[in-house]
């Protein structure tokens, strides 16, 4: 099947080659104004936080994203002109937003300003510019705008810029890597026109996918980087695979040399697409928007890698490929043989003499580089760590030393009181009072905004709603067990008519409800997407043992990389080296697609490694001889294919957003431990100790008893 579709592409490789220009110009038009339409909105289906929501939305007309704060730092004033300093803040905000004040207080110094709107957060965003206009046109020079809309229209330039910056990197080392890996010839720009057709195309489609579905901001970041690094996977084996072919047969057909490599390495890229897609997939099943749309973005990458293997590949590799030997310059490292390579050579030595040596060392030090791990803690996001320079993020710094960062996330209590008009009952109107006074004494609560009319009672009087001002941010345990004791203590015990309901929401809520979503799901979805992945393996290998090894060793290789990142960023290692935030906790999306997106990874360079250990074998070979054999043909292929990927993704390390930070740094150091210690040294030994075990299958004759 492959070797005749590569034959097709060969055949027709003008029209492949114009169709893909087509969809790539197409994607790139398409995805142009792409981050208009995507949001930083979280909301759990099903959940008390979501029932709020919709209260919240349907009965007093507003949105929990929609709030937006105002800080106003004034100093020293009289009560009169703080209450003049009120009225043209509330002047500024009736001509600037569609939306109400719920709160407006001075304290310290400072008039804190909260408004609500019935608008979402992207719609919401676009009033935050023309409100800020109207603060300075009225002399209120040093009031700063902060709230989750003011937030998502100060951070959309950052991340552009940071990705035009993460792509610059990306493709300037990468451009040198491969230079040094394939030498001065053609046979480079395949990576760099692989990776350009597959990033438009999958933006492309989700250009058209964020028009009806929830899609996350940094989606953009994450397709373009991974999607390089992935690309350039791909397309360096299929090169690697085509320059061996040509020099071991220089005098055949071209067609038919690509149609071999498509026979061997495409059909490693198919397996191992198929794998990283799986992983992916896992992400679709969390009944969370904001999740699952990482999950669309994340499976459309490898799926569109596959579809360009399959068609585009072929015919790079007739028009370029074979321009790559035609150098006598310099023709890269990869060009090498095999028996060259001193340390490949010594390394198979030390293998296959002492594997015992070798598999448990490793080990060791991947379990003492894995240990933090114990200490993780997880947050639903990090929203004080924004760059410094965004009048958000002033607004943000400010509140943090004077009146505790979740100002502008307060829990949003929703009191159903059962019947219209029950709001103006003076028992409910009294245990309102005595609820909020109660909540108040919280020492984790700055203040609860309440009262008896708009905007704290619905048109129909059957709802109630209270603001709870907390001291810490909406990601942080303080806030999340004072979530949890509103929920469990608080509002139980309230002395309102019988039969009342309440419903906690607000972002903090959210959060909440997010984490333990997941916690909930996690597990079982995790362990039928690995369950399915070893089917899939053991059918790609004809074997029972290979994809429970695979599993295993991604498992050690995940599990370092959280314990890295409880190092990086819990314990600041990475301030200390990059300059990145040092947090208590770990952003969980982060933490969620880094598993996922390293679990195909790493199952990326197992398939590479071992596709080539199982040429040998079948071909006679000795289980020895065939894992040295593998290892030695494809170990700097992959290592080279992995210090790609981690300058492709290094960008994320210097980006201004922590779970970006948190992303990238996982990634590098992770895909580093990956490609030395667990291919290197774990993968090659564990299989020499595992000897023809590796190859079995029930039912099935062993392989070395027929030989």
């Amino acid at each position: 099947m492959l070797e005749k579709v590569a034959s097709l592409s060969i055949r027709f490789k003008t029209f492949v080659i114009v169709l893909w220009l087509i969809i790539s110009l197409a994607g790139a038009f398409s995805s142009a104004d792409l981050s208009r339409h995507l949001t930083t909105s979280l909301y759990i289906p099903g959940s008390g936080s979501q029932q709020a929501e919709e209260i919240l939305n349907k009965n007093f007309h507003e949105k929990s994203e929609g709030l937006v704060t105002i800080i106003d730092k004034f100093g020293t004033l009289t009560k009169d002109e703080i209450t003049a300093r009120k009225a043209l803040t509330t002047s500024a905000v009736s001509v600037a937003l569609d939306g109400h004040i719920v709160q407006q207080q001075a304290l310290a110094g400072t008039l804190f300003t909260v408004v609500a709107t019935n608008s979402s957060l992207t719609q919401a965003a676009e009033f935050i510019e023309p409100l800020r206009a109207e603060l300075r046109a009225r002399g209120l020079r040093s009031a700063l705008v902060s709230g989750p809309p003011a937030i998502y229209r100060d951070v959309r330039p950052v991340l552009a810029s940071d990705l035009h910056r993460g792509e610059l990197i990306a493709i300037a080392l990468a451009l040198l890597l491969l230079v040094l890996a394939l030498g001065f010839s053609w046979s480079v720009a395949i990576p760099l026109i692989y990776a350009g057709a597959v990033i438009t195309a999958v933006l492309g489609v989700i250009a058209i996918i964020a028009h009806s579905f929830t899609m996350v901001l940094y989606i953009p970041n994450i397709v373009e980087l991974i999607g390089f690094g992935l690309s350039v996977d791909y397309s360096l084996l299929a090169v690697h695979r085509f320059r061996q072919e040509l020099r071991k047969n220089p005098s055949a057909l071209r067609e038919d040399l690509i149609v071999e490599t498509m026979r061997t390495a495409g059909k490693t890229i198919l397996i191992s697409s198929a794998t990283v897609a799986l992983a992916l997939t896992t992400l679709l099943f969390f009944p969370i928007p904001f999740i699952q749309s990482l999950g669309i973005a994340g499976v459309l990458v490898p799926i569109a890698a596959a579809l360009v293997s399959l068609t585009l590949l072929p015919a790079l590799l007739y028009i370029l490929g074979g321009k790559s030997t035609e150098q006598k310059k310099f023709e890269g490292f990869l060009s090498r043989s095999n028996a060259s390579s001193k340390l490949v050579g010594k390394l198979s030595t030390l293998i296959l003499t002492r594997p015992k040596l070798v598999f448990f060392s490793t080990l060791l030090l991947l379990m003492s580089l894995a240990a933090p791990l114990v200490s993780l803690q997880v947050t639903p996001t990090s929203l004080t760590a924004l760059p410094p320079q965004l009048e958000s993020s002033k607004a943000m710094t400010y509140l943090t030393s004077r009146a505790g960062e979740a100002i502008i996330t307060p829990i949003a209590v929703i009191v159903d009181l059962g019947e219209a008009g029950a709001a103006q009952n003076l028992v409910n109107a009294s245990a309102r009072v005595r609820l909020a006074t109660r909540i108040s004494a919280d020492p984790e609560v700055l203040s609860v905004a309440q009262g008896e009319g708009t905007p704290y009672v619905d048109s129909s009087a059957r709802f109630y709603r209270l603001f709870i001002f907390g001291k810490h941010d909406v990601g942080s345990n303080q806030m999340r067990d004072l979530v949890n004791k509103v929920r469990t203590s608080y509002l139980p015990h309230a002395q309102f008519q019988d039969g009342f309901h309440f419903y906690v929401g607000g972002a903090p809520a959210q959060g909440v409800d997010l984490v333990k979503k997941i916690q909930r799901t996690a597990p079982l979805i995790f362990t039928l997407a690995i369950l399915i992945i070893g089917l899939v393996l053991g059918r790609a290998f004809r074997s029972l043992l290979i994809p429970v090894k695979a599993i295993v060793l991604d498992l050690i290789s995940i599990s370092v990389a959280v314990g890295l990142l409880v190092i990086f960023f819990k314990n600041g290692l990475g301030a200390a080296l990059f300059g990145t935030y040092q947090l208590p906790q770990l952003e969980v999306w982060s933490l969620l697609f880094l598993i996922v997106i390293l679990f195909g990874i790493s199952m990326d360079y197992e398939v590479f490694i071992v596709s080539r250990m199982r040429e040998a074998w079948l071909d006679g070979a000795p289980n020895e001889s065939a894992v040295i054999d593998g290892f030695a043909r494809t170990i700097r292929v992959v290592t080279t294919a992995a210090a790609i990927f981690i300058v492709a993704v290094s960008g994320f390390i210097f980006g201004h957003f922590a779970g970006l930070q948190e992303l990238g740094v996982g990634l590098v150091f992770a895909i580093l431990v990956d490609a030395t210690l667990i291919r290197l040294l774990l993968l090659p030994s564990a299989m020499i100790l595992l000897g023809n075990a590796n190859w079995w299958l029930p039912n099935r004759k062993p392989r070395y008893l027929h030989r």
